[in-house]
């Protein structure tokens, strides 16, 4: 069984007379990629706030390490590094020059090290240039080499995609998956997007008006419902007549594109057996909302 490298107690905070966060128990194990979802205004980043003692709790604790992270937050967050919000950078330096900058922050760090991480966000091509030339992906990647170098045990992202556009989104979420199975490091992925959380997360927690809706496996949350799939395929006549052929598909609605209704399990099978059918797919994506979840796990709706 894995080790909980993060856990809140009851972890409150109250503004005045509203609770921003509400008695929240959460628990990341060594190694997830732990996603915290919840709609904009949910908590999370007060509950980020919290967890890196940028904020002190109304009531509750956060240990990190086994230890409590306000009365040993020396050692604990030497092993921590959090991105909350969005990166902040010295513009008319370089990448490299910003990670000396911000790397010594913490210690010394070597040129190797910042090098190394430059490589692992894809940036090392761009380390001489200064960072008022990047692109917003390119600065959210720089974040996250910001967040690494120090090779830190739990690193924490605050909706991390936030204003990217879909090939930068694609970026960060294989630079997550990467940093989880190739360094073994463990995430907490904040994000208001179920697909992005469902794209890399084991495991993960739901918020929603601070107080923690669902927690558990992604696989056993969302594992085995029927979910909405969008697909632009060509000829759609023929996709038509070969999905009807299979009971376990059902045509929602068929306009630009064909909506239907699987099992999430089946998605890549029923991929498949378009492309094997000599079907042209130009796009086979979720269509699977927030908001739809939400509905079911606070009013028992019994779609996703």
């Amino acid at each position: 069984m894995s080790e909980a490298i993060l856990r809140t107690a009851g972890l409150s905070k109250r503004f005045g007379s509203r609770w921003a966060v509400k008695d929240l128990n959460l628990e990341v194990n060594a190694g997830d990629v732990f996603g915290f979802l919840g709609p904009n205004g949910a908590g999370k980043s007060t509950t980020i706030r919290m967890i890196l003692t940028l904020l002190l709790p109304t009531s509750g604790s956060v240990r990190i390490f086994g230890k409590d992270a306000r009365e040993e937050r020396r050692s604990v967050l030497s092993r921590v590094c959090g991105i909350v919000e969005k990166p902040d950078f010295y513009l008319y330096l370089s990448a490299y020059k910003n990670l000396e900058v911000l790397g010594s922050l913490t210690r010394k760090v070597k040129r190797e090290e910042i090098l190394e991480a430059l490589e692992i966000v894809g940036l090392i091509a761009r380390a001489d240039d200064k960072v008022k030339t990047f692109s917003h992906g390119m600065k959210q990647r720089l974040g996250i080499a910001q967040a690494i170098l120090t090779k830190p045990d739990l690193v924490i992202l605050d909706e991390p995609t936030s204003g990217l556009d879909p090939q930068g989104m694609k970026e960060v979420r294989e630079l997550v998956l990467k940093l989880s199975k190739e360094h073994g490091t463990t995430i907490f992925l904040s994000s208001h997007l179920l697909t992005e959380v469902e794209a890399v997360a084991n495991r993960m927690a739901v918020l929603n008006h601070g107080e923690l809706i669902a927690q558990g496996p992604v696989s056993d949350l969302l594992g085995g419902d029927s979910s909405y799939y969008s697909i632009l395929v060509s000829p759609q006549e023929g996709a038509l007549e070969l999905l009807k052929k299979n009971p376990w598909v059902e045509v929602v609605s068929v306009g630009n594109g064909i909506e239907v209704r699987i099992e999430s399990r089946r998605a890549a099978e029923l991929n498949k057996l378009l492309v094997t059918g000599g079907l042209d797919v130009s796009s086979f994506a979720a269509k699977r909302s927030l908001e739809d979840y939400f509905l079911k796990v606070t009013e028992g709706a019994s779609e996703v």
